[in-house]
């Protein structure tokens, strides 16, 4: 038997435990809380993308976008308004508290009206990775060559955190955005009509990303930051009474990752249920 079929049993044999162990009670349909899309964007290029040397006089969380990043930041606004375009759709942002975050954002509120924004929240768990306060360049340098090595999951700069400490805070900020959605949802706004738009950094937007979707460790390495102000959308997708939210093909292209990186974990062990002839057995959550 091969490692999978004795994995999908296993979860099959624990569902039928619990079902003869409930079938006295009825199970109520739990509302849902997703949205129609999250959107994440990657801040436009900043003056320490340009130059590394920016850092050694200037704060990171000061560190501002170039005119080239404004234009960036202007062009995914017509881009995030062309992929927004539903009658009574409305918009909900967070943005990390980085001064180029925030320049990033300052260029994308324009083309969405007031009516049509919920709220516009700053978010610090959501912030870039910390690496130092001031810094030499050429330690930087020589640091980020030897994270290249290393793994940038968990590697730790000197001064700073290690990726871990980033998925950690990124990680927390999840059921903060579950529990925003739901207090929307019971609000009376139809969820369906809803946008997140969260705008933030490279590592931080993948590593959100990794948690959302439940990836090992080995499939993060893989992947590659988005460019600057690239948008990666999850959409909502629904199926036999299951919803989940699910990774746009051309963007998990663009990041480098599988197939199997675009779909939850247990989305995934649903379809392998399906595929090895037990559907109906076990369903995820």
């Amino acid at each position: 038997m091969s490692r999978r079929m004795f994995f999908v049993r296993h979860l099959q044999v624990r569902h039928r435990l619990f079902s003869s162990a409930s079938n006295n009670f009825e199970f109520i349909h739990k509302p849902d809380f997703r949205p129609r899309r999250i959107i994440l964007l990657r801040h436009g290029e900043s003056l320490g993308n340009a130059d590394e040397s920016a850092y050694v006089t200037t704060a990171d969380w000061r560190i501002p976008l170039t005119k080239l990043g404004k234009e960036q930041a202007a062009e995914a606004g017509k881009c995030l308004r062309e992929k927004i375009r539903e009658e009574d759709a409305k918009v909900i942002f967070y943005h990390s508290p980085y001064l180029r975050t925030k320049q990033t954002l300052d260029e994308l509120l324009p083309y969405f009206s007031d009516s049509e924004i919920l709220s516009c929240l700053e978010e610090p768990r959501i912030c870039e990775q910390q690496i130092g306060n001031f810094q030499n360049v050429q330690q930087v340098l020589d640091a980020k060559k030897e994270r290249s090595k290393f793994g940038r999951f968990f590697y730790r700069f000197p001064s700073g955190e290690a990726g871990l400490d980033v998925y950690n805070r990124v990680s927390s900020y999840i059921p903060t955005l579950v529990r925003d959605l739901d207090r929307y949802r019971r609000s009376g706004i139809d969820m369906d009509n809803v946008n997140v738009v969260i705008v933030t950094h490279g590592l931080a937007l993948r590593l959100f990303l990794m948690r959302w979707f439940q990836w090992s460790v080995e499939c993060f390495e893989e992947s590659q930051n988005p460019g600057n102000c690239q948008l990666v959308t999850m959409n909502k997708r629904k199926d036999e009474g299951h919803t989940w939210m699910e990774l746009e093909e051309n963007d998990r292209r663009a990041l480098c990752l599988s197939d199997a990186c675009a779909v939850p974990r247990n989305v995934r062990l649903h379809r392998m249920d399906s595929v090895c002839g037990m559907k109906g057995d076990f369903k995820p959550r």
